[in-house]
């Protein structure tokens, strides 16, 4: 039995992290995260920038303005702290099919976020050697987490705890050295059967024991793993309680470990708080664009397609307004999707201004087929799919579809249903029927109809109770024929929807063949349809 492999990816400042996700365009200024709004706010994360003109995470924000008067404050947002670790689990479910987060951890490493992958097998994907292999599994991982607008770092160990500790050293060495720069190495990968060697000389704080179990282990002069692993165990559990164990065993990379599940989640959110109010809805789409330019992403990372989109507008009144936008098609297109939203906004306007915006959707798979070796390439299914979802953008919710008949008594009556293709190389064969009779052959032409909607207005006279001459936009003239009528009446209890139509078919002096109708309830004729 091979090796086990587990990458665990890592990013130490998931709350500056998600705030660049949020707005790329601060990257580069001195920013920093409070806990809070206040003086009295504490600096959770500060960037590259900032870090270089003295601001450290732990100032007030006084002392911070003291060192740097032009850094820019944003407040910690727990909405996208949260849509950024799933983003983090999105990264890694594009390389493996098992992945899953890690705990929240706490103290000096509350502001990180780590997610676990299963690194087995990559070898028949990312090369030769399992060196090679990993080395280039590592670097599309970051590619990959920096298009996500994220950077983190990678180690790969024997297990999850070995993995995440080495993935904090290398945090630590890195964000610690006076100039951080770009080419900063950003992966380790420790050899199988290695692991005590790289554990041993590590700070016991990389464990992130809790404050009784770190003062008691300083008391003691421990202030290394291997310092840890020389004292007795069981004298060790009789002194500080039966929880170092658990640390103990961590230490030495023998913590007992479930597999890594593979997760069956599709659903993703992205969202953000808004600093000022918004009331026009110009603003709120540059918002909408920002939301749905990272759930996008994080679908075309998945291989998914949004069937529909649930928006929540959280108002400065204190109330919620969510409305759901059903797409035509599976779709992953940015503008087509903003474009819908757009329409439901101006279609309902939000009563009050905006302080935060929600936006969800439930990821369903593309579709796929097997293409056929023999006939030559034809368009992507998912090409249809793309152009069902812009159509729909363009006409409106709910116009884009399949014709069917209602259940509905009036003569124009009609409903859509999505469109179904027929899976390649899947055929339709009809039971054997060994007494069928052949079909019957029609003589002559066949007329076909083509309903004109709306109804054109027409002017007609009528003599003994039969039209006889007629003006309308298409034709005027003669009535040389005409059969009818063919009443059609309905909802008589209702004042609204009664109707009552009184069908025709005519021919004309030039020969144009039309379906005439006059309508009982607002006295009118109308040209209904044109044979063809």
């Amino acid at each position: 039995m091979g090796f086990v492999r587990i990458a665990c990816l890592l990013v130490p400042d998931l709350p500056l992290q998600a705030e660049i996700r949020a707005n790329p365009e601060s990257q580069a200024a001195p920013l920093v995260i409070t806990s809070g709004p206040g003086q009295r706010a504490e600096i959770l994360a500060t960037s590259r920038s900032a870090a270089a003109q003295g601001v450290r995470p732990g100032q007030t924000l006084p002392q911070a303005r003291a060192v740097c008067p032009s850094i820019e404050v944003r407040s910690a947002s727990p909405v996208l702290e949260r849509t950024a670790r799933e983003a983090l689990l999105d990264v890694a479910l594009s390389l493996s099919p098992r992945a899953e987060l890690a705990p929240r951890a706490s103290g000096l490493f509350a502001s990180e976020a780590a997610v676990f992958v299963d690194a087995n097998g990559i070898e028949a994907l990312h090369g030769n050697s399992s060196g090679s292999a990993e080395t280039s599994f590592a670097s599309i991982l970051h590619a990959r987490t920096e298009r996500a607008g994220m950077r983190g770092f990678l180690a790969l160990a024997p297990s999850r705890a070995t993995a995440r500790l080495a993935a904090r050293d290398l945090a630590l060495s890195v964000l610690r050295s006076p100039s951080p720069r770009e080419s900063d190495e950003k992966t380790r990968i420790l050899p199988p059967g290695r692991e005590l060697d790289f554990l041993a000389p590590l700070s016991v704080d990389l464990l992130d024991p809790d404050d009784r179990t770190a003062q008691a282990l300083t008391r003691f002069g421990v202030h290394r793993i291997r310092d840890l692993l020389q004292l007795p165990r069981r004298d060790l559990a009789a002194r500080l309680g039966p929880g170092l164990l658990s640390l103990v065993a961590r230490a030495r990379g023998e913590e007992r470990e479930p597999p890594i599940p593979e997760p069956h989640t599709t659903a993703l959110e992205e969202g953000q708080d808004l600093e000022t109010s918004i009331a026009h809805l110009e603003a709120l789409a540059f918002v909408l664009k920002g939301l749905i330019s990272r759930l996008t992403e994080r679908l075309e990372l998945r291989g998914l397609g949004c069937t529909e989109l649930q928006l929540t507008l959280m108002l400065d009144d204190g109330t919620r307004r969510s409305r759901r936008i059903r797409v035509a098609s599976p779709c992953q297109e940015g503008r087509v999707l903003l474009r819908l939203l757009r329409l439901a906004v101006e279609r309902e306007p939000p009563t009050a201004p905006i302080e935060g915006v929600l936006l969800r959707c439930e990821g369903v798979a593309l579709q796929r087929e097997q293409l056929d070796l023999f006939l030559p390439r034809g368009p992507s299914p998912s090409a249809l799919d793309q152009t069902l979802a812009e159509l729909e953008s363009i006409c409106g919710e709910g116009r884009v579809g399949a014709p069917q008949v209602a259940d509905d008594p009036r003569p124009d009556a009609f409903d859509l249903k999505p469109f179904r293709r027929e899976k390649s190389g899947a055929r339709a064969h009809l039971p054997p029927t060994p007494h069928r009779a052949p079909p019957l052959r029609r003589q002559g032409p066949r007329l076909t109809v083509r309903a004109l909607r709306p109804p054109l207005r027409a002017e007609v006279r009528i003599v003994q109770g039969r039209p006889v001459h007629l003006r309308s936009p298409v034709t005027r003239g003669t009535v040389l024929r005409a059969a009818g009528p063919w009443r059609t009446t309905g909802y008589w209890w209702a004042e609204s929807t009664r109707f009552a139509i009184d069908h025709y078919d005519v021919q004309m002096s030039d020969g144009t063949l039309l379906r005439l109708c006059f309508d009982w309830v607002t006295r009118r004729w109308q040209i209904d349809g044109l044979y063809d």
